[in-house]
């Protein structure tokens, strides 16, 4: 079954999860470009779903 939407390789969960949040990209700093081309950690969204709270 498909993910909507798909995970990007920074993110750590599905959008909507208990514990999660989403946040900018640290990589690219939420810009979505790195390098000249759509960063690699977020997809070119300048966004990643995180895990929130304490451990």
């Amino acid at each position: 079954m498909a993910q909507e939407p798909p995970l990007s390789p920074g993110d750590e969960a599905e959008p909507g999860v208990p514990g999660t949040g989403e946040d900018i990209c640290p990589d690219c700093n939420g810009s979505g470009k790195r390098d000249g081309a759509d960063c690699p950690t977020c997809d070119g969204t300048g966004k990643v779903i995180q895990g929130i709270g304490g451990g």
